[in-house]
């Protein structure tokens, strides 16, 4: 039987080469085609693209997870490098294919004025490395509103941006957040505006805290919360109420449209807590708070969130002086006081911590009446006198007038020191001025009413040593700590002699009394004197000598005349 074998058609070499020619035409190195998956090898995937061989793709450039879905028969975009290497090899990329489409991508972007998303790579000179397909760069003055201080910490994260500038030939790409952020605060801006009413509550979100208040974005638009603002209370710093990023309802208080600022108010949104405190807080009542503030001359007080009180330092103690309030109380302590004034007005409480306590100054003069005998240790000692403590608290002066009655006492740490238990004798309560004078002399009789008098008489003689030179006398101390004067005018000195040249401290000298005054507590004594008395005295003695002599010689006149008569 015989078989009849169809013959294809034998094309011509000038028909099959035109063929040829026409269906590889487009096929163009350096250019993107579409290709068909034609095997899955390895090391290099096989892609047809209808020219006279297929052409290989190394697997490397794609990824595992592209390798996983890829399948034969798939279509993908190519790159033609090279239609036929040395050994005649159809060469193709899909990298570079990949990295056209995303250049041909940011240029439309660019065009049409899109957005791209891009992940920070790293901080480099001027600005941040972006990638976004390709590497762009990110210019400092565009990644925020306000400047970033923390650049690093951007690295990792993504962002959309705006194509600003793109370049293909030099692979020059420039980015811009900024851009995006603008058009979105701008955006919100006019909403908010077209919205915004003084009284109105609104939600901001801080953006930035000064000493004076801190700034909070409404929405495209910063409005002020000045610190006056923020509490009823008294407000450290912002800084103490709030952090960047919060987020805050406050009360519209003004709006100029004309300037575009916005005043806010935090504490509006409650009463005020001033406009009911001369109920709350009446003259005398007793309070408890906390002390929220010290200065130089005083405590504040927080009765209650928005209203403080001052306990001045006058104010803290019956008994001690308070220098400073930190030495009574401390920042966060709770104390009770008393009301003392209420200026609502002017928003000031007057408190007081002593009044909370009996003030020892009603019963010290029934307790301590004039005269009595006290014993106290030495608090301190000045210039002026020694302060001593009685056991209630209360301090009495000693002053220096009332520690000797007849030595002159130069400084109290002569008699006195700190710490020192001594005896006292009540002369005066001041209970107005809660002052209490004591006197260390009266311990004892006053000796210019008793003996003073009969030891030391107009005159007699008195010895003692200099204690004191001065332009018009000499001080001498007499014997019990009597003081004595011997005026110029009662010392004899030479015309150019000095009064140091003639006396020294500590030099004994006998003068004569000339005059002794109990009232002012005076003594008087004359060198003149004594020298022209004890001139008197010697003249006396020799008078005394010579009669003595004249009468021995009568006798002896007698007592030869009587032998030459019994001679006789």
């Amino acid at each position: 039987m015989d078989t009849v074998s169809e013959q294809p058609e034998v094309m011509d070499r000038e028909a099959l080469a035109a063929l040829y020619e026409e269906t590889f035409r487009n096929i163009e190195e350096g250019t993107i085609t579409e290709g068909r998956v034609v095997n899955i090898q390895r090391e290099r995937v096989v892609i047809d693209i209808g020219y006279k061989s297929e052409g290989m793709i190394p697997a490397d450039q794609f990824s595992s997870e592209e390798l996983e879905t890829l399948a034969v028969d798939d279509t993908i975009q190519v790159y033609i490098e090279q239609c036929e290497d040395s050994d005649g090899n159809l060469l193709l990329s899909k990298e570079k294919a990949d990295k056209m489409k995303v250049w041909e991508d940011l240029e439309v972007a660019h065009r049409d004025d899109k957005e791209v998303e891009g992940k920070v790579l790293s901080r480099i000179k001027g600005g941040m490395m972006v990638d976004i397909g390709v590497k762009a760069f990110l210019p400092g003055s565009q990644i925020d509103l306000t400047p970033v201080r923390d650049l690093d910490g951007l690295v990792g994260k993504s962002f959309n941006f705006k194509i600003i500038k793109v370049n293909h030939r030099r692979g020059n790409v420039v980015v811009s957040r900024r851009a995006l952020l603008e058009e979105t605060r701008d955006k919100k801006r006019q909403t908010t505006l077209s919205t915004l009413t003084e009284g109105q509550l609104i939600t901001g979100t801080v953006k930035n805290i000064t000493d004076y208040g801190a700034f909070l974005d409404l929405g495209g638009i910063d409005g002020l919360l000045h610190i006056t603002d923020i509490s009823w209370g008294r407000v450290g710093h912002p800084s103490d109420m709030f952090s960047i990023g919060d987020r805050i309802e406050v009360l519209v208080l003004k709006y100029d449209r004309e300037t575009g600022r916005i005043s806010l108010g935090l504490k509006q949104k409650t009463a005020d807590p001033w406009s009911q405190v001369e109920e709350k807080y009446p003259e005398g009542s007793r309070v408890p708070g906390k002390v929220v503030s010290l200065t130089d001359y005083g405590a504040f007080v927080e009765l209650e969130p928005g209203v403080e009180g001052l306990v001045h330092v006058s104010e803290m103690s019956w008994t001690h002086e308070v220098r400073h309030p930190s030495r009574v109380v401390s920042i966060g302590d709770q104390i009770d006081s008393q009301v003392l004034h209420v200026d609502q007005k002017s928003r000031k409480i007057s408190l007081g911590m002593k009044q909370t306590a009996p003030n020892p100054w009603d019963v010290i003069e029934s307790k301590y009446p004039e005269g009595t005998q006290i014993e106290g240790k030495v608090k301190s000692v000045t210039d002026f006198g020694a302060f001593v403590g009685l056991e209630e608290g209360i301090d009495g002066l000693i002053h220096i007038s009332d520690m000797s009655w007849t030595k002159h006492i130069k400084h109290p740490s002569e008699l006195f020191k700190k710490g020192q238990s001594v005896q006292a004798v009540i002369l005066r309560i001041d209970k107005e001025k809660e002052r209490l004078s004591l006197g260390y002399k009266q311990l004892m009789q006053d000796p210019w009413e008793s003996d003073i008098p009969s030891r030391f008489q107009i005159g007699g003689k008195a010895t003692g040593q200099v204690s004191k030179i001065a332009d018009f006398g000499v001080f001498i101390e007499l014997e019990g700590g009597v003081e004595g004067l011997i005026h110029v005018s009662e010392i004899s000195l030479d015309p150019q002699e000095r009064m140091e040249e003639k006396f020294e401290v500590g030099q004994e000298v006998t003068a004569k009394i000339v005059k002794v005054d109990c009232d002012e507590r005076k003594i008087a004594l004359s060198l003149s004197e004594h020298a022209r008395a004890a001139g008197q005295d010697q003249l006396q003695e020799f008078h005394a000598a010579q009669g003595e002599i004249d009468q021995s010689l009568g006798r002896m006149t007698q007592e030869k005349n009587a032998e030459s008569q019994d001679e006789a």
